[in-house]
């Protein structure tokens, strides 16, 4: 029972109780399955919450650990080994608001096979969850593959037109950056002899002394992990399965997808590949934030050119992550935690954007730019929303979107691990081309003369429904646009301890 009283324990696994009880509600029963869900969903938000109460900011250790032996055969020393630090908190707080949200927004699109959906979905939390908080590469493994199979039904099941193609796709590409992660986890494990995070960390630096793991031999490792880290980022050039993804997904899975099932690449690198592999990190720095460079620019103008509006937005999480990516490997205090916070605020904003383009898809089925024009007169709400989350994506002062990016391009400006502003320079192009293409996007849909879809069907603004569900995240662009401190002081002691111990 005391596996069972761990806060850590208890918060990844309470959707698991969702899924049994939607098991046994019968499939008509479609408004029993969805409050379940949703409840289920809720509890677990509530359970982040309490785990944050109890979580140390000034702590830059690992904290509310829950570790047990688990796999002790044949000189693999695996561990149930989960625990949070300010690395991680507030990906696993972002993990369980999105998802609420994202249940919210099914309940008039989600109207077959309604069951089905709910336990995929709750099962994904599950996994995110899982990924976040363990401190174990075996555990860790386990849990960043098992989010790969819900996500590929619900975006196989429940997609557009091409969904299968989309989701095989998906499943593949990540699959493959998996298989060169499982071997570099193996090789890791047996010479160090665990696969305990912490104690490999304290293993390592003797067996880089000794020559026992040679510096080639680290940068092939650190490649191996960055490959599937870097694919499901995605950055450039390994970006091409995102768009397909999200175009095909269901707006719930858009949101999750852009929420969080990237941040989970993104943070790979920050929790594994930084730590890990100190010398292959520095070496590589220069190269990464030149991919990085290129993906910013790269989304920033294939966004412009998309006549669907919601693989504009897909496009945009390929700049924006790229932007991530450059505060990562400016390796200081300023890039990696504005890097962090720029996991939140893409979450935040994109999810928005997502859910807003998913509520009027459900009254227009067409997501083509051309066809619409002239919204705002009908639905002033919906148009105020979209323009809050627009400038919040391109990051415009007072909102979410600007802190993360400015940190980030300070951070890169002077870092000597890139060993250039040049990068910086070339990236902040990013930031004017992505108010391009949002104003773009904005004023063909809501301004100018009234479009064919407006001349054809009878549009409504946003319900109660749909603003409760947009609500918290205009709330969270506004909050951390304006009062990042708190945000930052969470994330500053543990990013001092991951940097201290790279070699600059």
């Amino acid at each position: 029972m005391e596996f069972l009283s761990q806060p850590l324990t208890l918060l990844t696994f309470l959707p698991l109780i969702g899924v049994l009880v939607v098991a046994f509600i019968p499939s008509g029963q479609k408004n029993a399955i969805r409050w379940t869900a949703l409840i289920a969903s809720l509890v677990t938000l509530a359970a982040s919450l309490w785990v944050f109460s109890m979580f140390d900011k000034s702590n830059p250790d690992l904290q509310l650990e829950a570790r047990y032996p688990w796999i002790q055969v044949a000189g693999f020393n695996i561990y149930y080994y989960l625990a949070v630090d300010g690395l991680s908190i507030l990906l696993v707080l972002l993990t369980a608001f999105l998802t609420p949200i994202s249940i919210l927004s099914t309940w008039k699109a989600v109207d077959e096979r309604v069951k089905d959906f709910m336990i995929f979905f709750l099962l994904l939390e599950v996994g995110m969850t899982g990924v976040f908080l363990a401190q174990d590469l075996f555990l860790f493994y386990i849990f960043w593959e098992f989010t790969l199979v819900p996500m590929y039904f619900l975006i196989g099941i429940w997609g557009g037109p091409r969904r299968v193609y989309a989701a095989l796709k998906f499943f593949l590409y990540t699959m493959a950056g998996s298989i060169l992660m499982l071997l570099a986890i193996l090789f890791l494990g047996i010479k160090a002899d665990t696969f305990n995070v912490p104690d490999m960390l304290a293993r390592l630096p003797d067996l880089y002394a000794t020559g026992t793991i040679a510096a080639s031999t680290q940068m092939y490792l650190f490649i191996a992990f960055a490959a599937a880290f870097a694919i499901k980022v995605p950055m450039w050039p390994l970006h091409s399965w995102l768009p397909d993804a999200h175009v095909e997904a269901p707006t719930a899975g858009s949101v999750i997808l852009a929420g969080v099932l990237l941040k989970m690449g993104t943070y790979g690198f920050l929790r594994f590949n930084i730590p890990l592999f100190p010398d292959a990190t520095v070496q590589a720095a220069p190269w990464i934030a030149l991919l990085a460079a290129i993906g910013i620019i790269y989304g920033a103008a294939v966004s412009y050119a998309q006549a669907d509006v919601k693989k504009l937005v897909a496009y945009s999480s390929v700049s924006h992550l790229g932007f991530v990516m450059l505060g990562l490997f400016a390796l200081n205090v300023e890039g990696v935690s504005g890097a962090i916070l720029q996991m939140v605020n893409h979450g935040i904003s994109t999810g928005a954007l997502f859910l807003l383009i998913g509520m009027i898809y459900e009254q227009t089925h067409t997501r083509e730019i051309k066809v619409y024009g002239g919204l705002w007169k009908i639905a002033p709400i919906f148009g105020t929303v979209m323009l809050v989350s627009s400038l919040s994506s391109m990051g415009l002062p007072g909102l979410n979107g600007f802190v993360g990016e400015f940190t980030i391009l300070l951070g890169a400006f002077g870092s000597e691990a890139i060993g250039s502003p040049w990068y910086a320079g070339v990236s902040a192009l990013g930031v004017i081309m992505a108010a391009i293409y949002l104003l773009y996007m904005f004023q063909k849909l809501f301004l100018g003369p009234a479009g064919e879809i407006i001349r054809h069907h009878e549009l409504k603004d946003l319900n109660w429904r749909e603003i409760i569900t947009i609500l918290p995240l205009l709330v969270f662009m506004f909050w951390i646009g304006l009062y990042p401190k708190p945000f930052f002081d969470i994330l500053a002691p543990a990013v001092e301890k991951l940097l201290s111990a790279l070699p600059l």
